[in-house]
């Protein structure tokens, strides 16, 4: 699923002749991509992260090639500290929870 993203290392050339459906923003990212990094679970959007900043710092990207492998990066990142936040919402939720419970637990509360 996720391996259509690709995250390249070498010297490569692009077609600009491909029609693709107009962009939300200045991203050279199709949607059928970005649907892809959204469906991404933590791990993956994490892996594919650390694979779009190694081929940055290994260079020999043209400036083009940079770019991409930067907006897919910013891709990911921004999917990852999603998913962060959202078990965080979710412990909080919980820890909540309990510290409620904690509170009414032995008490004439907690027995109505």
């Amino acid at each position: 699923m996720a391996d259509d993203i690709e995250i390249t290392q070498t010297e490569e050339t692009i077609d600009t002749n491909t029609a693709q459906p107009a962009p939300q923003a200045a991203t050279s990212l199709t949607q059928e991509e970005r649907d892809l990094i959204a469906a991404m679970p933590y791990e993956e959007a994490r892996d594919k992260l650390v694979q779009a900043v190694r081929a940055l710092e290994n260079g020999g990207l043209s400036l083009d090639q940079s770019m991409r492998q930067w907006e897919i990066g910013e891709a990911l990142a921004q999917r990852a500290e999603s998913l962060l936040a959202d078990v965080r919402a979710r412990l909080d939720a919980a820890q909540a929870q309990q510290a409620q419970t904690a509170s009414t637990a032995g008490t004439q509360e907690n027995l109505q």
